[in-house]
């Protein structure tokens, strides 16, 4: 079996992120879509930090402010047309990373 190169995306939010009154995941989401990318999962983190401190946690179901990775495997150059709308939604409030994967 031979692994096939392609690229993957990691974009780093929090939850209730927020970028001209609509969620960054949500904003994030439509551009994919809008970008032909072949697809992207939403994952929640239960706790963590970053530049602006920790992650406010409450398990009572009262408001949450958990972190969000949006998981992104694609082809480079559909990833390069899109990640530029992408920061500028991000902006420092969270982190891109891209890499090279093998898809099996």
């Amino acid at each position: 079996m031979r692994a096939m190169k392609t690229w993957s995306a990691v974009i780093r939010i929090k939850k209730n992120d927020t970028v001209r009154g609509k969620r960054v995941h949500l904003l994030i989401l439509d551009v994919l879509k809008k970008g032909k990318i072949s697809g992207a999962t939403v994952w929640t983190g239960i706790g963590g930090y970053g530049k602006r401190g920790k992650s406010n946690m409450s398990i009572e179901g009262i408001s949450v402010n958990m972190p969000l990775i949006i998981e992104v495997i694609d082809e480079l150059s559909k990833l390069e047309k899109i990640l530029p709308e992408i920061k500028e939604i991000v902006g420092d409030n969270g982190l891109i990373t891209l890499q090279e994967v093998g898809m099996i």
